[in-house]
């Protein structure tokens, strides 16, 4: 019998869980917090418009979402730096700041979407987004400004949490579950520019730019190592399966109900709002939390990806252990981005259709060189060593590129011919 001194010994799957646990982050919350508002509201018209037949699109943007955001965490983790830092690093100070800009402008249109999908949610419940929105800037800019790294990543898996109740909400609009099956295995597209459309907003959405330069900044945040990258490889699956999972449940949620009874609609709360007599108070209510949620940690993390991007363009310290006076570019622009994208929503009559599809174009133009430019760090030995993507992995990876050339052309093309 062992006594008071002495310690049993710890099992190696215990270990094992400590070890995970540990390096766990990156992945789970860069990959949830793709599905922010207009996610939602992209997942939400794709259920209600086509039903269950574009589901293998989301199949196909989470396999997508699995390989970058790998990607984007292995650099990370072996270079030590930000994804503008190497761009700028790798291919000169013209590409960085090019891509810096157009970071920070399409961040900030994205990070209106976000505001806007608190404001929408908040109105639900009945609250102004005069109070809602204000409310909302000033809990993500305490989160970040006055949080250690541990206590703000703690808060971002809280909110993660939150994204359950679209499985609930899924759950309780009981879809044809083989139906679903069907859509995810059998690719069908109707040839029409909004099918396209829809199919290539859902691959934008799901593989977000802002959402690869955070992961790769969050892993060399959390200082992580190369010991860590098997357990990472781990942590950026999960979180970008779960992604796939709760857009899953969003376009299952909308075409069980708004796509079968014929409703369209336009945004995420028209959804909610449109489920009430369709499945119940419970599920409105869920979808609209859902919603809140999604928003939060968006809002949190959008700043912080467009702060991290700046410090790593000019060389800055950026890291959320860091005090404002030790880091005060970093701060300052995470402040800068929501402090301007709140405002934007509280003006009355702001073009916030203008300054979501300029988002939408922004986005989609800056996915593809982002793209590239990681295929070309992968290949790197210079940069990447022994760890250099292999000749199978630039194989897939250029596919994957392509597709997206592909989509991203007729978004553009739809776009300016609209």
């Amino acid at each position: 019998m062992a006594t008071s001194k002495e310690r049993l010994p710890i099992s190696p799957r215990k270990i094992r869980l400590a070890a995970f646990l540990a390096v766990m982050g990156p992945g789970v919350i860069a990959g949830l917090s793709d599905d922010d508002p207009a996610g939602i509201t992209t997942y939400s018209i794709l259920g209600a418009k086509y039903g269950y037949q574009l589901l293998w699109v989301l199949v196909a943007s989470t396999i997508a979402l699995i390989l970058f955001q790998d990607l984007g965490a292995r650099i990370g983790v072996v270079t030590r730096q930000g994804m503008i830092g190497l761009v700028r690093q790798k291919y000169g100070a013209r590409s960085g700041t090019l891509s810096a800009s157009a970071l920070i402008l399409a961040n900030i249109g994205t990070m209106t979407a976000e505001f806007a999908g608190i404001a929408a949610a908040g109105q639900l419940f009945g609250f102004s987004r005069y109070i809602t929105v204000p409310i909302a800037a000033l809990v993500v800019s305490f989160l970040v400004l006055r949080g250690s790294f541990a206590r703000v990543e703690k808060v971002f898996f809280l909110l993660s949490a939150v994204f359950f109740a679209y499985v609930i909400a899924g759950v309780l609009a009981h879809p044809k579950w083989g139906d679903a099956f069907h859509g995810m295995v059998v690719p069908q597209m109707p040839f029409t520019r909004d099918a396209i459309y829809m199919a290539t907003a859902t691959l934008g959405t799901t593989l977000a730019p802002w959402g690869l330069a955070f992961i790769q900044s969050y892993a060399v945040d959390k200082r992580l190592t190369r010991d860590d990258l098997k357990l990472l490889r781990v942590d950026v699956w999960t979180g970008s399966l779960l992604t796939g999972v709760i857009g899953f449940f969003v376009i299952v949620t909308c075409a069980a109900t708004l796509h079968a009874n014929h409703i369209t609609i336009t945004d995420a709360s028209n959804a909610a709002s449109a489920l009430k007599p369709l499945a119940g108070t419970l599920a409105k209510d869920l979808f609209a939390i859902g919603l809140i949620g999604a928003a939060l940690l968006a809002a949190s993390i959008l700043p912080l990806s467009t702060a991290y991007s700046v410090s790593d363009l000019t060389g800055r310290p950026a890291a959320l252990d860091d005090k404002p006076s030790e880091a005060p570019l970093f701060y300052a622009t995470f402040g800068a981005i929501t402090g301007v994208s709140a405002l934007l929503i509280l003006i009355p009559g702001a073009p916030l259709i203008t300054i979501l599809v300029v988002t939408q174009v922004l986005n989609a133009v800056l996915l593809l060189p982002l793209l590239l430019y990681m295929y070309g760090i992968a290949r790197d030995t210079r940069l990447m060593g022994e760890f250099a993507a292999s000749k199978r992995m630039l194989t897939i990876y250029a596919i994957v590129i392509a597709l997206v050339g592909v989509c991203v052309g007729c978004m553009l093309w739809f776009t300016v011919h609209h």
